[in-house]
C-alpha cells in the first residue's frame, strides 16, 4: 500500500479554507451531515476506506450530540495517520469509532466493519488504476448493507474516468443522487444509494492497490 509518498503531509492544505483541498473536504462533510440528519436516532454503521486522518467523518461526529449512535469504522495503513486519526477520537470522545491500520485494498480488512449503512470512498478512486476503481466498485455490493449510501470523490484530471465510474456504480446496482463537479477545480464528490441486494463478504481478496 505505501507507494513512497507522504500520507500524513497531503492533509496538510486542510489548514489552508482556501485550499481546493479544504473545500473537497468541506462538500464531503456536508454529504455525511445530511445522511446523518436523513436518518434520525436511528443506529448506523459506517466505514470509511484509506480514511487518512479521519477529518472527513471524525469532524462530523465531533460536531453531533447524536455521534454514538454510529458504530464507525476507519480503515487506513499509515501509521502516523492511523496514530492521528485514534488521537482525534479520543479527544472528542469518540469512543464507536475504531481506527484500523489495515490495507483498505484487501476485502480481509472488513470483516469486522460490514455490511455498512454508509460507505465512504474519499481519495481512493483517483489513487488506483482503473482495472482495480472497476474492481472495487464491484466489490461495493459485499460491503454494504440494504439500501446503504456511497461518498466517493475522484479528480477530473485527464483522462477524466468520473462518466465511466458513474457508469460503472449504475452496473453494480447503485442509483445516484448527486454527482457535483465545481467550477474552477478538478475534483468530484459523487453520492450514490444501493439498491441491489447485499452480497456475503468474501474471505479475502484485493480489489485495489494504491498507485497514487
Amino acid at each position: 500500500m505505501f507507494d513512497g509518498k507522504d500520507w500524513f503531509a497531503w492533509h496538510s492544505p486542510y489548514a489552508d479554507d482556501d485550499s481546493p483541498l479544504a473545500r473537497w473536504l468541506r462538500l464531503v462533510q456536508q454529504h455525511i451531515a445530511a445522511w446523518f440528519d436523513e436518518r434520525p436516532g436511528k443506529p448506523v454503521s459506517v466505514v470509511s476506506m484509506c480514511a487518512g486522518q479521519g477529518h472527513d467523518v471524525l469532524d462530523v461526529l465531533a460536531s453531533r450530540p447524536d455521534a454514538t449512535r454510529a458504530d464507525v469504522t476507519l480503515i487506513e495503513s499509515d501509521p502516523r495517520n492511523v496514530a492521528a486519526a485514534r488521537a482525534k477520537a479520543v479527544t472528542e470522545n469518540l469512543e464507536t469509532v475504531t481506527v484500523m491500520q489495515a490495507d483498505a485494498g484487501d476485502l480481509a480488512s472488513y470483516r469486522q466493519a460490514v455490511p455498512a449503512d454508509l460507505v465512504i470512498m474519499a481519495g481512493v478512486l483517483g489513487n488506483i488504476s482503473a482495472a482495480d476503481a472497476h474492481a472495487t466498485i464491484n466489490a461495493l455490493p459485499q460491503l454494504c448493507a440494504a439500501d446503504a449510501t456511497v461518498i466517493w470523490t475522484r479528480t477530473r484530471r485527464a483522462p477524466d474516468r468520473t462518466p465511466r465510474i458513474r457508469t460503472w456504480l449504475t452496473d453494480a446496482g447503485f442509483a445516484e443522487r448527486v454527482f457535483h463537479a465545481p467550477d474552477g477545480v478538478l475534483f468530484s464528490v459523487g453520492v450514490h444509494r444501493f439498491a441491489g441486494t447485499p452480497q456475503p463478504l468474501a474471505t479475502n481478496g484485493e480489489i485495489f492497490t494504491f498507485i497514487a
